[in-house]
């Protein structure tokens, strides 16, 4: 393939030069001399394809764009939203829903072997944070802290990372529980057989706390919600399923405080220590599983209101597409997906991200330039 004339390598110092002047320009408005300085000497890169996220969906959108030959660059961040790249799949341990792993496979390990995938086919990874994007013109532009590119089309997979709630017991330190008794995902851990036909609890009053509790029914020997308030803010339907069932009963008014370890087993969750927040009465509740559904927060703060958001701060795509606000940037996993938020399905829109529209926007550019 050849390339358009514009996009020659004279041109591109041309454009790489105008683009750090309009910065330095900028700065007398914008930024002090020394922001100025250090934009004007970041690195200026060009891709037809800029992939956000480090997840199944970015990593899948990697894989694909990379056997299209689009030569995707991705940026997968280093510590984003306070984890480690590869996304959320990296907190856990055993993830035993993904196919083709039938004695499972660790979380860690199996976004190394998607990160090793996408490198294989040609895509370029560098571990730096997106702090900000420019849709407001092709080529898009996303910056790092050293870098700038510039992009025909842009993916963005960059997640949604589980509130979790601070107390002493609840981090994933050698004193807490996490990924030992505590988790923010149900559906991924509930049927674990540390949890089945043991006592478990669940913080929350929403719709997510509602499936999460019931869906735990299914293998804990009860199930406790634990709200902080005297009423549920959920729907009705989904009040009434959690009220009729036997099996699960609500702790009114009450918080968790600390979260200690079994009797016979230190290393993983025994026991919860709750507050009642309008007496200030502490007591024990005996439980091996804690769920934390208090909802996510979608890793969209560095766009800067350029994508439309929904209430909520998810990323609104087109239904049945990727497609966002902005023609040529698509969105996919977990960002744009507050319904399901598993493995598998961010995996399954990491590789429908409109291609057809991807590669037809591509192929309508190429024909500009008679390639």
């Amino acid at each position: 393939m050849r390339f358009c004339p514009n996009l020659n390598w004279k041109n591109l110092f041309t454009k790489s030069r105008n683009f750090a002047a309009s910065f330095q320009r900028a700065s007398t408005t914008s930024f002090s001399s020394s922001s100025a300085a250090a934009m004007s000497n970041l690195q200026i890169l060009k891709t037809k394809l800029c992939i956000i996220g480090s997840g199944p969906a970015a990593h899948t959108a990697a894989v694909y764009a990379a056997r299209a030959e689009l030569k995707p660059i991705l940026f997968e961040g280093w510590m984003a939203n306070d984890i480690a790249p590869g996304g959320q799949l990296t907190t856990t341990t055993d993830v035993e829903n993904f196919p083709g792993f039938p004695d499972g496979i660790l979380g860690g390990e199996l976004m190394d072997r998607c990160r090793q995938q996408s490198e294989r086919v040609g895509t370029v990874i560098y571990t730096e944070t997106v702090s900000k994007v420019d849709f407001s013109n092709r080529p898009f532009k996303v910056f790092t802290d050293s870098k700038v590119v510039e992009a025909d089309s842009v993916v963005v997979a960059t997640g949604a990372v589980a509130k979790r709630l601070p107390f002493v017991g609840s981090g994933d330190g050698p004193d807490g529980f996490w990924n030992r008794g505590i988790s923010a995902c149900a559906v991924c851990d509930g049927a674990a057989p540390i949890f089945r036909n043991k006592p478990l609890a669940v913080i929350g009053g929403g719709d997510s706390a509602m499936e999460e509790a019931t869906f735990l029914t299914k293998y804990g020997s009860e199930v406790h919600i634990i709200h902080r308030r005297d009423s549920f803010r959920a729907s009705k339907i989904m009040q009434a399923r959690v009220l009729d069932n036997k099996k699960i009963k609500v702790i009114w008014n009450s918080v968790v405080v600390k979260g200690y370890g079994d009797e016979n087993n230190q290393r993983v969750l025994g026991g919860l220590r709750i507050k009642n927040v309008e007496t200030g009465v502490e007591s024990d509740l005996k439980v091996s599983g804690l769920f934390f559904a208090i909802g996510h927060e979608p890793a969209t703060k560095f766009l800067d209101g350029q994508l439309e958001l929904d209430s909520d701060g998810y990323v609104v795509t087109k239904p049945g597409t990727t497609k966002t606000s902005i023609e040529g940037v698509f969105a996919a996993g977990d960002v744009q997906d507050k319904k399901y938020r598993q493995a598998i399905t961010a995996a399954g829109s990491g590789n429908s991200h409109s291609f057809t529209d991807l590669t037809g926007m591509i192929s309508v550019e190429a024909s500009k330039c008679n390639v």
